[in-house]
């Protein structure tokens, strides 16, 4: 039968029809080979073989004209049969239902009125008489063919409008996910236009017109001028603050208020605390400052790192390293745990999923990740990033709350 969202009851249904039809078909040839009509039996066998191939290799879901033209051949075998014997009469019951599963209701109820008229017409040529059990016999089962199968076409038509209204659910609800994400994102730009426009722009713009005055009035009033550089210094610390404050809204919560290596720090003791790896962290070479989003990325890496240690290596000892270099910042996050083959592992790339997202986060930043490891050998996790040119020399102290940015504004 066709498919649908209930299709293992309109399986086991369309098996019944078949097993029914095949079932009084074997019961009228066995019958009319003990009447010796050898003709009919071999008649029957050939409308078995008919039957079973339209069922095996039918394309009826299609080619609706090649149902119907199997079904004509299956109509004009049976009345074959019925005329040589009244013991193929009774196959009209499963082919009722043939009928309506392959014909429009409008077509299959004329068609099957056709056929109980012919069953009915008949049984009476065989028997030269015709009583009221053999008119109802067909009849019933005619009739009971017909609810069956309107039955199902309800039920059929009910469960597909539930379908498209499920699948229209389902797109909504997908559009107003991303409508909601776009509103979101819209919504995040414009607060910042608003705080850069009401903060940052206009203390640019004060900064400008202190300039102009300091230039106007350099070479005609010596002390206007110094005054309006101090003022101009003030506006600039300020505008420095306020960038700052957006670095720090923006940041994680690890790194407001603190450096990358004191972020770390405080991840790598939390991670000891909670699991019973000990895990030690190190820095190496001399801290400078960098970007936010490289403190981002390596405070990320390294958490998703430890998270993989914890869930996964079973590891006694671990360790967390940030090295500066000259031109690189490395972070080392390795294991002694049970390790594993990074070819073997799930992903496009031969990793995981949280790798995979580590490997990410160090592109976005220009820089590569690399995982060392095989099965009983442990783990290493190396994130490489490049300094970038603006970075301060060796030496430098970063700025207490890890953002980039210098301390004064001249």
């Amino acid at each position: 039968m066709r498919d649908d969202p209930f299709s293992p009851a309109v399986r086991l249904l369309g098996w019944a029809v078949h097993g029914t039809f095949l079932v009084l078909l074997a019961i009228a040839a066995v019958q009319v080979l003990n009447d010796g009509l050898y003709a009919a039996a071999a008649g029957g066998l050939a409308l078995g073989a008919l039957y079973v191939a339209g069922v095996t290799f039918g394309h009826w879901r299609t080619s609706a004209a090649q149902g119907r033209g199997w079904l004509v051949l299956l109509t004009l075998a049976w009345i074959t049969l019925a005329l040589a014997s009244p013991d193929f009469v009774w196959l009209a019951f499963p082919l009722f239902f043939v009928y309506h599963h392959l014909l429009p209701l409008p077509v299959a109820l004329p068609g099957v009125v056709l056929m109980t008229a012919a069953a009915v017409a008949t049984i009476g040529w065989h028997t030269h008489t015709l009583t009221l059990a053999q008119v109802l016999g067909p009849s019933i089962g005619a009739a009971v063919a017909t609810l069956m199968s309107m039955a199902y076409r309800a039920l059929y038509r009910e469960s597909e409008a539930r379908r498209r209204l499920i699948g229209d659910l389902v797109s909504t609800r997908e559009r107003l996910v991303r409508a909601e994400g776009d509103a979101a994102r819209l919504a995040e730009r414009e607060r910042l236009a608003r705080e850069i426009h009401d903060t940052l722009a206009q203390g640019m713009s004060s900064i400008i017109l202190l300039l102009r005055a300091v230039r106007r009035d350099l070479d005609t009033d010596r002390a206007a001028a110094d005054a309006r550089l101090l003022e101009a210094e003030e506006a600039a610390a300020e505008n420095l603050e306020e960038a700052r404050g957006f670095v720090r809204a923006l940041a994680p919560p690890a790194l407001r208020g603190s450096s990358l290596a004191d972020a770390l720090r405080r991840v790598t003791e939390s991670a000891a605390a909670r699991t019973p790896t000990r895990v030690r962290f190190e820095v190496s070479g001399t801290p400078v400052a960098l970007p936010i989003g490289h403190d981002v990325a390596l405070l990320r890496i390294a958490q998703g790192a430890l998270g993989n240690v914890a869930r996964h290596s079973g590891a006694g000892n671990a360790g967390v390293t940030l090295t500066f270099l000259d031109d690189l910042v490395v972070l080392d996050v390795y294991d002694d745990g049970c390790g594993f083959d990074p070819r073997g592992a799930p992903g496009s790339d031969g990793t995981g999923f949280g790798l995979r997202a580590m490997r990410e986060r160090a592109r976005a930043v220009g820089g590569t990740l690399t995982v060392e490891s095989a099965p009983g050998e442990g783990t290493a996790v190396a994130a490489t990033l490049p300094l970038p040119d603006e970075t301060p020399p060796p030496g430098g102290t970063p700025p207490p709350d890890g953002d980039p940015l210098p301390e004064e504004a001249t």
